[in-house]
């Protein structure tokens, strides 16, 4: 029996979580959705957010999952008690998980303003590890580019040198991307720092939690998740999505345009 899970995000960020979970086995259905016609999260307000999560609970109610990964930070930083609440299913995030992960004293967070503005990578960071300091950079024009069908690496590197060169100044050890979306454009944002310096993709963390909880079968051969187990679903502007889901994941698949409940 296959493990039904779900994965949201507003757009493509959550490619980066399902791309390590379909490395890793293929025992699972995965329900995805992308809010494109409300991307990006990270420029909304706290409230806004917290009611786009009830809107994402109630689509998700009839889907019988057994586990959601959050691949959405910023709805992870502002609502994740309204998804554990209304779901009732065991729910990973990204920021509690690569907050087990960190190893340095000096650690610098990119992320979406909203992301920033409640500042939860700090909170949980500092509160499970000693003589550690926390530095946020917002990142608001990342995701609208990241979205992009075509790449604009000029304005991507542009962007990479304004978010990365306040954090270097603080002489961080480790930067953490506090955004789904971000792990995409990872040789960019290498590029930019010394080498000694950890990039830190929390969608790792994520499912190597997931994995360690939902344990794989014994006997277990792994050979590859098919995309047959993979649904996704989108807001609008399904054609331009299939397109991206080609780009990133190398599949084709249809993709199926949904409403929300307030998003009609």
């Amino acid at each position: 029996m296959k493990l039904k899970i779900g994965i949201f995000d507003s757009g493509i960020g959550g490619f980066t979580i399902l791309s390590a979970l379909m490395k890793t086995r293929e025992d699972i259905e995965v329900f995805y959705l992308a809010d494109t016609k409300r991307v990006p999260y990270g420029n909304k307000n706290i409230e806004q957010i917290r009611f786009i999560a009830k809107d994402i609970c109630n689509w998700f109610k009839d889907k019988n999952l057994d586990v959601l990964l959050i691949a959405c930070n910023t709805t992870n930083a502002c609502a994740l008690d309204i998804l554990e609440n209304n779901l009732q299913i065991p729910c990973f995030d990204l920021i509690n998980s690569v907050s087990e992960i960190v190893t340095k004293k000096y650690i610098g967070v990119l992320a979406t303003p909203a992301t920033i503005k409640t500042s939860y990578y700090k909170k949980i960071i500092e509160s499970k590890r000693e003589n550690v300091q926390v530095f946020q950079q917002a990142c608001p024009e990342f995701v609208p580019e990241i979205e992009k069908t075509n790449l604009d690496l000029n304005k991507l590197n542009y962007l990479s040198d304004l978010y990365i060169n306040p954090l270097l100044k603080e002489n961080i050890e480790e930067i953490i991307l506090g955004c789904s979306h971000y792990p995409l454009i990872y040789n960019v944002l290498k590029s930019k720092v010394h080498s000694n310096i950890r990039i830190i993709d929390p969608s790792a963390a994520l499912v190597n939690n997931f994995n360690n909880s939902f344990l794989i079968p014994k006997n277990y051969s792994y050979e590859s998740t098919s995309s047959d187990n993979i649904k996704f679903f989108v807001t609008q502007n399904s054609e331009d999505f299939s397109k991206k889901v080609k780009y990133w994941l190398e599949i084709n698949k249809e993709i199926k345009l949904v409403n929300l409940r307030s998003n009609d």
